[in-house]
């Protein structure tokens, strides 16, 4: 089988998105498909990336000045297509698999259509969250009103999105919902990571069958770490040995989408002691750094919070391994952190506040807060803190369900959807 993978997120932009996209290339191509992914970048970004994963990955043009967020930006759909259509004339592809929202996507979208392909739309979280988080208030209407504008010159809108109460209380979510209900509605075949994101989609107004295929962790990265583990005569098994801190892990973007500074205010209220480790940057990241300086949380003896920013895959997995908890405070963005499934993968327990993101972790293998407030999550994990016996039996239930998110057992479930897309 020929794929060819549209995405707006995949170069310099670090998270689950592209984590899983990669994860997926691999593990097709390791089984005889061929996968060209289309995606904003430049040259720069392909040499950082080892000669086997950069091999058909191609990069469309691109915008050099403006990019939201530090993220690349594909140029309008028309100038992708133009783009892709002079290196694939024939675009002889057999499926075609989409994996957002923007220009880059669009031009998939639109060239799946135009030569008769089927077409697979995979959404990944709520852009009506990204919005409301994101744009200063006062500007959240226009700004969601002119994409929605936008994406309705490229894909019809041909439905309006449910007005529902909690999940579009506001006009500038109404409006992303459009885009993202008619988005859905123009591929043939849907999926969602998760089974609560799916209800919520078709509730909203998404007609075409829709598919849970989780994200899934590179076995590769998996065996790694097991071997890496083994040459330190180590366990996976977490335990908290008597006079340590509770080690805390942050492994994503510190960003406002992902709630750092209320969780950073969580970590000023805990009482017992702790120690927490972020891997990764953001937008957040220069502000996270004012409060612990601020709270006196990165210096003395008994430093409390330390920033790694971003590091190398394997620097991360030798932090992995000497966690106690992974945390992960994101709240109704309907996302699957890959954070979450890389601790389930290596025995890693996990805490988080939002009740959707139970459905992602066995139960027996997490906390969660009674809410997501600061004072809230800093109780739920001095309790964690106070009871450390708990740490190894989570670590146990997470172990035991480590096959179910590994990426050789979900491309399966990709595969059929890409079966019956085709059909």
């Amino acid at each position: 089988m020929r794929l060819a993978v549209f995405t707006d997120v995949l170069l310099d932009v670090p998270g689950g998105i592209p984590s899983s996209i990669m994860a997926q290339k691999r593990s097709l191509e390791e089984l005889g498909h061929e996968i060209v992914v289309f995606a904003p970048g430049f040259a720069a970004s392909l040499k950082n990336m080892p000669a086997k994963e950069r091999k058909n990955i191609i990069t469309v043009p691109t915008h050099h000045v403006f990019r939201p967020n530090g993220a690349p930006l594909s140029k309008r759909p028309g100038k992708v297509e133009r783009f892709v259509l002079s290196r694939f004339p024939e675009f002889d592809f057999d499926i075609v698999h989409v994996h957002y929202e923007a220009s880059c996507s669009i031009a998939g979208m639109k060239l799946a259509r135009r030569f008769n392909k089927p077409l697979v739309q995979t959404m990944h979280g709520r852009e009506d969250m990204a919005v409301q988080i994101n744009i200063p208030k006062g500007l959240k209407t226009f700004v969601a009103t002119v994409l929605c504008f936008l994406h309705s010159r490229y894909i019809p809108h041909f439905k309006q999105a449910t007005a529902d109460a909690s999940l579009a209380p506001t006009l500038a979510r109404r409006k992303m919902w459009n885009i993202m209900v008619n988005h859905a509605n123009y591929a043939d075949k849907v999926i969602t990571p998760s089974e609560h994101f799916k209800t919520k989609i078709v509730e909203m107004g998404v007609e075409k069958p829709v598919f849970v295929v989780s994200n899934g962790v590179d076995d590769d990265m998996v065996a790694e770490l097991d071997a890496r583990v083994k040459r330190m005569d180590g366990s996976l098994i977490r335990k908290v040995e008597e006079g340590d801190r509770l080690r805390i892990f942050w492994n994503s973007r510190l960003s406002r989408e992902k709630r750092i500074m209320p969780f950073m205010e969580a970590l000023s209220l805990m009482r017992e002691p702790f120690c927490c480790t972020f891997v990764g940057d953001g937008n957040g990241l220069k502000s996270a750094r004012c409060f612990a300086e601020k709270h006196n949380l990165m210096h003395g003896k008994n430093q409390q919070v330390v920033f790694c920013g971003r590091v190398p895959h394997e620097e991360v997995l030798d932090k992995m391994i000497k966690q106690h908890l992974s945390v992960t405070v994101s709240y109704g963005f309907d996302t699957q952190g890959l954070t979450l499934l890389e601790a389930e993968a290596t025995g890693l327990p996990v805490f988080f506040c939002d009740p959707d993101m139970k459905e992602n972790v066995p139960k027996g293998g997490f906390v969660m807060a009674d809410g997501c407030s600061p004072a809230q999550m800093a109780h739920a994990l001095d309790m964690v803190a106070r009871n450390p016996k708990e740490i190894e039996k989570m670590s146990e239930v997470m172990l035991s369900h480590r096959k179910d998110v590994l990426q050789s057992t979900q491309i399966k479930k990709l595969l059929d959807v890409y079966k019956i897309a085709t059909s």
